[in-house]
């Protein structure tokens, strides 16, 4: 009796020791489960338990976690919602100031040519005429400038504003000034509101 005892047990053993550690961790807690009266072989043997025991050794241990994995298409559509209200708040507020930005830059621009206009004036007795080529003057020598600044007066060829535009310049200007020296603002034609109003020259 105690021999046939031990041979069981070694069989027991040796069939637990046969299976992998996963699957020899499950089939360690069906052979609890099972009654008192049936050993480890018993439960391994039974083919039952033994396709329990290969079911669950094969599944895949991120079988629990698919269900939260990625996103669900209500999930993105709402994320994509949330990113386009954000960037009709704040693409118009970027743009808005990278316009006005170049509106102070062009106000700069026209006070530097306003100055080089007087400089003109200094060396040649007046203001350069439409009749010597305008804002041109400053840049390439007219005939009738006898004092004329070598290199000219201002770098870079003919003014223009932030837009790339020409600066327009009249002599003389208008409600008794000198001359107007002003720029036609973002859209590139006289008139116009906000960003594309025209940007005039105040002495």
């Amino acid at each position: 009796m105690f021999e046939m005892k031990m041979k069981n047990s070694i069989h027991e053993q040796h069939a637990e020791n046969n299976l992998n550690p996963a699957t020899r961790s499950i089939a360690s807690r069906l052979a609890v489960s099972c009654h008192s009266k049936h050993s480890f072989s018993s439960c391994i043997d039974d083919p039952r338990t033994h396709n329990t025991v290969a079911r669950l050794a094969t599944r895949p241990s991120n079988t629990r976690f698919s269900r939260v994995s990625g996103f669900t298409l209500i999930e993105v559509m709402v994320v994509i919602v949330i990113l386009g209200v954000l960037a009709a708040l704040i693409v118009p507020n970027v743009m808005g100031r990278g316009e006005k930005a170049k509106v102070d830059t062009t106000s700069i621009t026209l006070k530097g040519v306003a100055g080089a206009l007087d400089q003109y004036k200094l060396d040649n007795g007046r203001y350069p005429s439409m009749q010597d080529g305008g804002l041109d003057a400053l840049v390439n020598q007219p005939a009738s400038a006898k004092n004329w600044l070598p290199g000219g007066y201002v770098k870079g060829g003919y003014p223009k504003d932030s837009w790339e535009n020409d600066l327009q310049y009249v002599i003389p200007g208008r409600d008794g000034r000198s001359f107007d020296l002003y720029s036609f603002g973002a859209d590139g034609k006289e008139g116009g509101e906000g960003n594309d109003a025209d940007i005039y020259y105040q002495p």
